[in-house]
């Protein structure tokens, strides 16, 4: 994807690097050595609609900075969480990029929140030479963008469609679908293709796709059609605003059957959007608090303690971005310059093995994540439809 910048936004841009320069006493943003605490970059949604998504990857990476530091660092020396708000567009993600990489000379980058963004602002970070970690970036195509770019959340072909099986087994009778999807965003418009296709495999009848926006509020018109076609099952690629509301309004409408939601629709923030209607959503998850491994234990407990509920899988992606980083960090020089920390840091993380919140992970050698576990969980409100919880499926 290309993105279209202002003149305006160049000349601030050049002003920003000549600055950084000059302040690091270098040519350009990776000369000199680090000094103090080292710098991991984190260039996620803090706000905007998809900040939904971004206030889980903020805990995250802020309860692994805790847990890193408390367990000795990198070789003793501690890390330091420099947190950019990409906001939900492209243009954001490619200014926290361009600020993390030359004012705040990161040695590595987590993020962005959306697939859309990744595409945007993952190859500056490339072309910096910066190692980049989607956490949860999980369009076809992310591993691809260059070799410093890799990412922690398996791709949507590997997890959607155990949603669909899943469906099945609790209704075998399921024999129309309908399917809705963001229009406007990366991710859902890969995401919708794979549940699609997965439809077909599975010998089931598509009756209508239907199309949004993720800023959209209103969805009377593309949930009437999708009523009208008589659907067994809804599936719905979006955003947690878009998606929950969009839930609510089939659910208002009268539709009665099962609905699976996507990747994201895949946080409890969801649940004040559709409320009691959010009851019984089908979602693939990439995550269960209940894996075993100490590091899991560890992140578990920390969230509960801060939050009073489960982990998501958000939360405990960021984390693993982190982890990482530190644990390749450690077997890195860095007291090299800061570019020569970069590129063995990239060459590094994607040699390693990781026990991580989400299981045992590890790369091949273009930075796509091998994950050994998946899992489906089905959304329960409570009575009163304020408060609700992930149930895993057996």
């Amino acid at each position: 994807m290309k993105s279209i910048v202002s003149r305006r936004s160049i000349v601030l841009f050049a002003l920003t690097i000549a600055v950084s320069a000059c302040s690091s006493g270098g040519s350009n943003s990776g000369g000199g050595a680090i000094s103090g605490a080292i710098p991991i970059g984190v260039g996620i949604a803090q706000t905007s609609n998809v900040a939904l998504l971004g206030q889980e990857q903020v805990a995250g990476v802020k309860i692994a900075e805790k847990y890193f530091n408390d367990n000795g660092g990198v070789n003793g020396t501690p890390i330091k969480i420099v947190l950019q708000d990409t906001a939900g567009d492209e243009q954001g993600a490619i200014n926290a990029f361009q600020t993390l990489i030359n004012r705040d000379r990161v040695v590595g980058i987590v993020g962005p929140t959306l697939s859309q963004q990744a595409f945007a602002a993952s190859p500056i970070a490339n072309n910096a030479k910066v190692p980049v970690l989607g956490p949860s970036n999980t369009a076809k195509g992310i591993p691809q963008i260059g070799d410093f770019v890799a990412r922690v959340s398996a791709p949507v072909a590997v997890v959607a469609p155990n949603s669909v099986q899943a469906a099945l087994k609790q209704n075998p009778n399921i024999k129309r679908v309908a399917v809705f999807f963001a229009q406007n965003d990366a991710f859902s418009k890969s995401e919708t293709e794979i549940f699609q296709q997965t439809v077909k495999d599975k010998g089931l009848e598509l009756v209508t796709v239907q199309k949004f926006q993720t800023t959209d509020t209103d969805f009377q018109t593309q949930a009437t059609a999708g009523i009208n076609a008589k659907p067994d099952l809804v599936i719905i690629s979006g955003l947690a605003a878009d998606g929950g509301n969009l839930v609510k309004q089939l659910r208002q409408l009268g539709y009665k059957g099962l609905i699976i939601g996507g990747n994201g629709l895949n946080t409890s923030n969801v649940f004040p959007v559709c409320q009691a209607l959010c009851d019984g959503i089908l979602i693939a998850q990439a995550y269960s608090p209940e894996h075993p491994g100490a590091v899991n234990k560890a992140f578990r407990s920390a969230y509960q303690a801060q939050f009073k509920k489960e982990p998501p899988q958000f939360s405990a992606q960021a984390f693993t971005a982190v982890q990482v980083f530190v644990e390749a960090l450690k077997q890195v020089d860095t007291k090299k310059s800061l570019n020569e920390v970069r590129t063995q840091l990239n060459q590094t993380l994607l040699k390693g093995n990781y026990d991580t919140p989400i299981g045992q992970i590890s790369f091949n050698p273009e930075g796509e994540i091998f994950q050994q576990a998946f899992y489906v969980a089905q959304v329960k409100m409570s009575p009163d439809g304020k408060t609700g919880r992930f149930e895993f499926l057996k």
